[in-house]
């Protein structure tokens, strides 16, 4: 039997029940259209979470301090007093692979300009900061090394800053203040959008570290220090050179445990991708249940038609068709009505995604081989679920088959 023949009663069986057709294809629609949405739009997440990194900067490494103890319960990682100003600039100045180094402290703060204020995050930072995070400047100038060590009372804003406080006018030169200290803004900030966090990065003021940690904060341990290295292939040669500067500085024994972590921008990217990856693939696999169900639906409605068609199938054999043939027949109609509905499921998971990306401001990117095997495991599903039926009918008894009613 020509397989164009087998094709076209399938299309005929397929299109005299059209609607239960349909029906029955339901499940590996939703399933298909729900496998591509989800991957799609995890994708979407994943891709915009390593946008979000490489906003960063160029060949980072990041050193947090390690975890305060406090009654013998540990307060978290990035609680400890463990890292100093001292700290970066031995990492700059003894690690050939570093290109800058820059130790963070941060405070939130309210800021006056005129009648106007905000509570925003104050960074202090060294000159290289700009550097390191590959952050360009939409006017003005960044704070130099001079500043920083006269502990210079200016300062660097982003557009947030500039949005809220200066309305439109122009705020290189002008004076804001923070908690009754006065601060000249010399430099705005290009726009750079939301962080990992979900924060937003332009809100934000810099000033030399000098003058956060002497006027402002009120601390003396940096937070975090910004560590670059000129080459990415450097990147795990500076962590460990790092490590070993670190535990010398600060006299750990062999034995004890580094109190402090240092982190490379890839291992930031890889944690931060981590949860993404792991929600995709568990809502991708419970949409791929309703491909499961559908199958059975599938199963269930060709043992059906089997049924019904027991005397079409008598004559068939009885004017010459073999079992195979049979076989072929209904395994053909199975495995059509399951990549219908794939069909139909990819068109559903691209319409839904694009409907999602847009009302949700969701990222999306669509996943070229979720389609593919999606679409493969639809007509997979047809073929395993669409046997058993054409088997039952390729072994009716010709003679019984045609004394059916």
């Amino acid at each position: 039997m020509k397989f164009l023949i087998v094709f076209r009663i399938a299309l005929r069986a397929i299109g005299r029940n059209f609607m239960r057709s349909i029906l029955t294809a339901l499940g590996i629609i939703i399933g298909v259209g729900a496998v591509i949405t989800m991957v799609s739009l995890g994708e979407g997440a994943r891709s915009e979470v390593e946008e979000q990194v490489s906003r960063l900067g160029q060949n980072v490494v990041l050193v947090f301090p390690g975890a305060r103890q406090l009654g013998g319960v540990s307060i978290g990682g990035g609680s400890a007093n463990t890292l100093t100003v001292e700290d970066a600039l031995a990492i700059q100045n003894e690690i050939p692979e570093v290109v800058a180094a820059s130790p963070e402290v941060r405070s939130q703060r309210q800021v006056v300009y005129g009648n106007r204020n905000w509570f925003t995050r104050i960074y202090g930072q060294s000159a290289d900061y700009l550097q390191i995070r590959q952050w360009p400047l939409e006017a003005g100038r960044m704070f130099d090394e001079e500043d920083v060590a006269l502990a210079r009372q200016v300062c660097v804003v982003g557009q947030t800053i500039v949005d809220e406080l200066f309305e439109g006018t122009d705020p290189v030169g002008e004076t804001i203040r923070v908690r009754g200290l006065p601060l000249t803004v010399i430099g705005v900030l290009s726009r750079k959008g939301m962080s990992l966090m979900g924060s937003v990065q332009d809100d934000i003021i810099i000033v030399p570290y000098t003058t956060g940690f002497q006027r402002i904060s009120g601390r003396s341990h940096a937070m975090v220090i910004n560590v670059q290295v000129y080459d990415a292939d450097a990147m795990d040669l500076a962590r460990l050179k790092i490590t070993d500067l670190l535990r010398e500085r600060h006299r750990l024994a062999p034995d004890q445990e580094d109190d402090f972590t240092v982190q490379t921008q890839e291992e930031v990217a890889a944690m931060a991708t981590e949860t993404s990856r792991v929600m995709t693939a568990l809502l991708a696999s419970i949409a791929g249940v309703s491909m499961l169900v559908g199958g059975i639906g599938i199963m269930n409605i060709m043992l059906v038609s089997v049924t019904e068609r027991t005397r079409e199938i008598g004559i068939r054999m009885a004017v010459g068709a073999h079992g195979k043939h049979i076989l072929l027949q209904f395994l053909t109609e199975s495995a059509l009505l399951s990549v219908l509905g794939g069909l139909l499921g990819i068109l559903a998971g691209l319409v839904a995604t694009n409907i999602i990306a847009h009302y949700a401001d969701w990222p999306a990117a669509l996943s070229e081989q979720a389609v593919v095997l999606a679409f493969t495991i639809s007509a997979a599903v047809g073929i395993v679920f669409g046997f058993f039926p054409a088997l039952k009918a390729s072994r009716l008894d010709p003679i019984d088959a045609l004394r059916h009613e």
